[in-house]
């Protein structure tokens, strides 16, 4: 088959065995690859009703039949799970180089289950896996293990790690890979810890086989023909970054703040994306093949935090660890993010917990003795120490590991009214209330508190209807159709919207 490798590799972490099976063609036809072939899996594999971290669950990582060709926005790839925050299906799709190394490998799906007895990584090569020891990276943060790692299995080998908060079984523990030119974080949905679980640290992979398609010429007259809208529609993304949303969002009314209280911040210019790139811009980064180069490295030159340099934070996370919690210190917002990287924590989880928690502090549900550090609305040093001992579920850190909806429950009878989440997922940057389109979308979406199955890309348009209701259930059902089939293909949004 023209686009794909056509083997599916299954392996066994309890005993470390691993088997092959072709990739029908109908199986292709019909879902595609990525999160279509993924969730076909996790159906066939999974046992109805098993915990997330039950050695039965499984997590697959899939490309799709785009990946490594030349598709703009083409190295994406899947991971797939049952999600321990939400308990439901869930995918989180990633870019960087990671998604067609996988793809050389002849293998459009890894699948791995069962638990290893001992702190491992999983290493694939076209032959099959091979399951190794990780006791010298267990502990160590995402970027030191991904780094030892491929310097291990060699510089055409790459890497998706999780961190400490995947090994202690945060419920919204991310997994993040890293190459020279891109950072790329799976961060939804809990899945590193359900890796964590697995007693697996890493997927390292490395292969040298070639992506072949069906008719070059066709492919590239399309790609020629949709390359000026592309560069125009994704101009800003390749100037600021997703932080260029920050101003005219917020401008929208829009931009969620103070747990909710307000969608609109004040001091919202000076953590946009044109005050970040004035201040901070290093340089661009892009995931592999990629023209839109949304990716930025920022540096801090002076101040407490000087010397350091980090991955942008993207709007959402900015939003979470910003207005969410009255903090309008974009040092601090990059320093943060970085920390959650680093440790493996899903940037927007961990913001919407920490604001909730503000609110039921200033209500009297939590005392700050239960809290047990200094933190309200803008404290910024408070949320870094937090995020630390969520990581390592250290004092109130182990409740703020739970998740926002969790945590609420353990606290008051009234508390879950006032958590930013749907489906036990803690809702993105945005608005329900000011995008008519996401509000049925939040509540029919797979994953629930997710911007990645209803798009809230179209209704920011200006000819788009956003306040009324009329047409939105059918926006909504065609927006869930369009993303199913691009995290099959798989694709990365931006080039696929324009």
């Amino acid at each position: 088959m023209k686009g794909y490798g056509g083997r599916l590799l299954f392996v066994d972490c309890t005993t470390g065995s691993f088997h092959i099976e072709p990739l029908a063609a109908a199986t292709a036809r019909a879902f595609l690859g990525g999160n279509g072939l993924a969730a076909r899996l996790l159906y066939d594999l999974v046992p109805a009703g098993v915990d997330a971290f039950d050695p039965a669950n499984a997590v697959v990582f899939a490309v799709g039949p785009v990946t490594d060709t030349t598709v703009p926005g083409n190295s994406r790839a899947c991971a797939v799970s049952k999600s321990p925050l939400t308990g439901l299906f869930f995918d989180s799709t990633f870019g960087g180089r990671f998604p067609a190394t996988l793809k050389r490998t002849g293998f459009d799906a890894v699948v791995l289950t069962g638990r290893a007895p001992a702190p491992s990584y999983v290493a694939v090569d076209e032959q099959g896996a091979v399951l190794k020891p990780a006791a010298a990276v267990w502990g160590r943060s995402t970027r030191d293990a991904v780094t030892a790692l491929v310097a291990a299995e060699g510089a055409d080998a790459d890497a998706v790690a999780i961190g400490p908060a995947g090994e202690r079984g945060v419920r919204f523990a991310a997994m993040a890979h890293y190459w020279r030119n891109r950072e790329a974080v799976a961060g939804r949905g809990g899945l590193g810890a359900v890796l964590g679980s697995k007693n697996v640290k890493a997927l390292v992979v490395r292969g040298g086989r070639k992506t072949e398609v069906a008719d070059p010429a066709a492919l590239k007259a399309l790609l020629d023909e949709t390359r000026e809208p592309l560069t125009k529609g994704t101009q800003a993304l390749t100037t600021f970054g997703t932080p260029f949303l920050v101003g005219p969002i917020n401008a929208l009314g829009a931009l969620g703040s103070y747990n909710l209280r307000s969608e609109v911040f004040a001091a919202a210019r000076v953590i946009g994306g044109e005050s970040m790139k004035e201040h901070y811009h290093d340089r661009d980064t892009t995931c592999l093949k990629c023209p839109v180069a949304c990716g930025k490295q920022y540096a801090i030159r002076d101040g407490e935090f000087a010397g350091t340099r980090a991955k942008m934070p993207e709007y959402e996370s900015i939003f979470a660890l910003g207005p969410m919690l009255g903090i309008a210190e974009p040092e601090a917002l990059i320093v943060a993010n970085d920390l959650c990287d680093l440790q493996g924590l899903d940037t927007i989880s961990m913001g919407v917990t920490l604001a909730f928690v503000c609110e039921a502090l200033e209500r009297g549900w939590l005392s700050p003795a239960e809290v047990g550090v200094p933190f309200g609305w803008g404290n910024w040093r408070g949320m870094l120490r937090l995020v630390e001992m969520t990581a390592r579920r250290e004092g109130f850190g182990d409740r703020l590991a739970e998740g926002a909806w969790r945590l609420a429950e353990s606290i008051h009878p009234e508390a879950t009214r006032l958590v930013y989440a749907v489906k036990r997922l803690e809702l993105p940057a945005h608005s329900a209330r000011a995008l008519k389109g996401l509000s049925i979308g939040y509540a029919t979406g797979t994953r629930g508190g997710s911007h990645h199955d209803t798009r809230p890309t179209p209704q920011y348009a200006p000819a788009f209807d956003r306040r009324s209701t009329q047409d939105k259930p059918a926006f909504a059902a065609r927006s869930q159709h369009f993303t199913a089939v691009g995290d099959s293909l798989v694709m990365c949004r931006f080039p696929a919207e324009r």
